[in-house]
């Protein structure tokens, strides 16, 4: 059917142009491709002649045993997959009519059954699919994207491990592994074939166990049959490998093989997908990403992510990714910090005075607090950046430092509940020592202190400063100003207005920030951080 443009096509009928005359079949059934038959069919009838043919289409592995025997296919079919070319086979089988309308009845009859139809429709199909005659063998080149080559290889200098997995051929798998650059012009390739049985399984993890440095290729039937009787020994040597392809996968082995990944190496673990095959592998991921191309939208409606191009995966991973996970962190423990620390002050106070069940703050206090007062400067947080997209982009080796998890740990949580016990006990105590004759004046003095000690820990978390952040701030001081006065039952306005209220809030801010101040500076002087040398 090479050179015959489709004129018109509708679900009974359709129209190919031959040179000058035109060519009418009428469609009698359709089988749609799915991703366990790897094939689709039709039966067209002949208006003209009445003649009557079922075609079918599909991967070689499939249709070469439903096909006659033909001493080229094979052949062919592998020069086309080492020059990188996927391959689908095209075959034929006349029918009679008597034969036509034999299978009509039987497919009729297995569609209105009502358990197990599928099966038995895809059983009554299958008598057909046999002994085809071959028509032809197509190799469709399946180009690269733009940019394809540097996003692998800046999310490899990232320290990310990356497998694909993909149903083409073996040798279309190794080209397509050479030319995206996902295996280094300087690593080798060691191959996985054949595997029949558990002593030739042991054999291969043998020998690959003796290679250094290089990519692993291995077929999905194989790897069926390694991981049945060396599952952890296999993926001891595969989580080492640089990279690792697996051909001839099917979809549920693709969400089988990243299940497997997050179980063996309780690690995070992102798939990357366009078509409808990759849907069950997108969904079962920790990040799911679908990428919008010409195999349609399944696999981006199936994701968390969506993207139109393959190289908008560096830019999500070394820019959003990252800052997403410095960002999270910072903001999680500083609202556990906001919290913990006028909580402590309530303890310190209640301990004070016979643990009396009194509020050190009111109920307007304590909301503002958690609100106007503290909440925009913190959340504004989400806006902080240590570096510039385009030097996380140059820069990829900068996304290894989250591969230690060294921003959100036991560690830096124990750290910064020592630095809110530390500060609530300074403005706390320090508010009771300065406490002179009303108990007005703890309260002025105390949580002034307080909300001053909140904004300026923002700003020494700030890295990259935001006008949003600026903007935040300010919000915060002017609305907690004008509180002041408003609140004339919580605040005695001669006594804000004096200088020994000042001196005496200044006092007590720069005590708890002093200390945290100087430790910030001494490490980022003698302990700088990897991006510092960079901007």
């Amino acid at each position: 059917m090479v050179g015959l443009p489709l004129v018109h096509r509708d679900m009974e009928k359709m129209r190919l142009k031959c040179r000058d005359k035109e060519l009418q079949f009428k469609i009698l059934e359709v089988f749609p491709f799915t991703s366990e038959t790897k094939r689709m069919g039709i039966i067209v009838e002949d208006t003209q002649t009445g003649d009557i043919v079922f075609y079918s289409k599909g991967a070689d592995t499939v249709m070469s045993s439903m096909c006659a025997y033909t001493d080229w296919l094979d052949e062919e079919c592998g020069n086309m997959a080492r020059e990188g070319l996927r391959t689908l086979v095209v075959a034929k089988k006349p029918l009679s009519r008597e034969q036509y309308e034999e299978f009509a009845a039987r497919l009729n009859q297995a569609k209105l059954s009502m358990q197990d139809r599928n099966s038995k429709v895809r059983m009554v199909i299958e008598t057909l699919e046999n002994e085809l005659e071959v028509v032809g063998l197509t190799g469709v080149e399946d180009k690269l994207q733009l940019d394809v080559r540097p996003t692998l290889e800046s999310i490899r200098n990232a320290g990310i491990k990356i497998w694909m997995l993909t149903g083409d051929k073996l040798e279309t798998a190794c080209c397509i592994a050479k030319s995206s650059r996902l295996v280094s012009p300087r690593q080798n390739l060691h191959v996985i074939g054949q595997v029949f049985d558990r002593m030739q399984a042991h054999q291969e993890l043998n020998n690959f166990r003796r290679k250094t440095d290089c990519a692993l290729v291995v077929l999905g039937e194989s790897l069926s049959l390694i991981l049945k009787h060396y599952e952890y020994e296999f993926m001891d040597l595969a989580v080492q490998c640089p990279a690792v392809v697996i051909c001839r996968c099917s979809p549920t082995q693709k969400a089988d093989i990243v299940r497997l990944i997050q179980r063996h190496t309780r690690k995070q673990c992102a798939a990357i997908g366009d078509g409808g095959n990759d849907v069950s592998m997108i969904q079962a991921a920790d990040a799911g990403i679908g990428i919008v191309g010409k195999e349609g939208k399944q696999a981006s409606l199936a994701a968390d992510f969506s993207i139109t191009q393959f190289k908008h995966v560096g830019r999500l991973f070394l820019v959003h990714g990252r800052n997403s996970y410095k960002r999270s962190a910072a903001l999680a423990q500083f609202v556990m910090h906001r919290g913990l620390i006028i909580s402590v002050m309530q303890a310190i106070f209640s301990a004070c005075f016979y643990f009396s069940a009194v509020s050190l703050y009111n109920g307007v206090l304590v909301t503002g607090y958690a609100t106007v007062y503290t909440m925009f400067p913190v959340f504004s947080l989400v806006y902080d950046q240590d570096v510039s997209p385009e030097i996380a982009m140059m820069y990829p080796e900068l996304y290894k430092e989250l591969l230690k998890g060294r921003y959100l740990t036991l560690k830096t949580f124990l750290i910064w509940v020592l630095v809110s016990i530390y500060q609530a006990g300074v403005l706390m105590f320090g508010a009771l020592f300065l406490f002179e004759e009303q108990f007005l004046h703890i309260v002025a003095i105390s949580f002034t202190a307080l909300i001053g000690t909140e904004l300026i820990m923002v700003a020494l978390t700030i890295q990259t400063w935001h006008m949003v952040m600026v903007l935040s701030i300010l919000f915060s001081l002017i609305t907690y100003t004008a509180s002041v006065f408003v609140l004339k039952s919580t605040f005695n306005r001669e006594f804000i207005l004096s200088w020994d209220f000042v001196w005496k809030t200044l006092s007590l801010t720069l005590v708890s920030c002093m200390p945290i101040y100087i430790m910030k500076f001494l490490r980022k002087r003698f302990n700088p951080p990897t991006y510092s040398k960079l901007t």
